[in-house]
């Protein structure tokens, strides 16, 4: 069952994000991808993936990806995000993570965690159906 899958990381984690994506490059390439602006151009030109790509992140990106959350048009979240380094639209990534945790979205902010995701059976399968909350 191919998926929608958002890929976003801050300017000091885009390369990270990059090395995991290639190493995931097979599976990925199976699913829907959706980035904010700069980083889908670095996945588009670095792996050749197809990428949706919305907004940089402080021109509204995220803000597009948690409306898709809320609409239930996105199954996971893989945001490397930089907490050493604050960004000006901070109150945008938190509010990002919060819709996630709201809509019981899987969210992985580090590689580890990212890799656990898209190797997990429960991802790869198709039977799995997350509980979606009733608000």
């Amino acid at each position: 069952m191919q998926k929608t899958i958002a890929l976003v990381a801050h300017d000091h984690k885009k390369p990270e994000l990059i090395d995991w994506a290639r190493a995931h490059q097979a599976e990925l390439s199976k699913h829907k991808l959706v980035a904010t602006g700069t980083t889908g151009g670095l996945l588009a030109k670095e792996l050749g993936l197809d990428v949706h790509r919305f907004k940089s992140g402080p021109l509204g990106g995220d803000q597009q990806i948690g409306a898709l959350i809320a609409e239930l048009k996105l199954d996971c979240l893989v945001f490397f995000w930089d907490p050493m380094n604050p960004a000006p639209h901070d109150p945008d990534v938190k509010a990002l993570l919060r819709m996630c945790s709201v809509w019981n979205l899987p969210v992985a902010c580090n590689t580890a965690t990212a890799d656990m995701l898209v190797t997990s059976p429960l991802f790869i399968g198709d039977t799995y159906q997350r509980a979606i909350p009733e608000l």
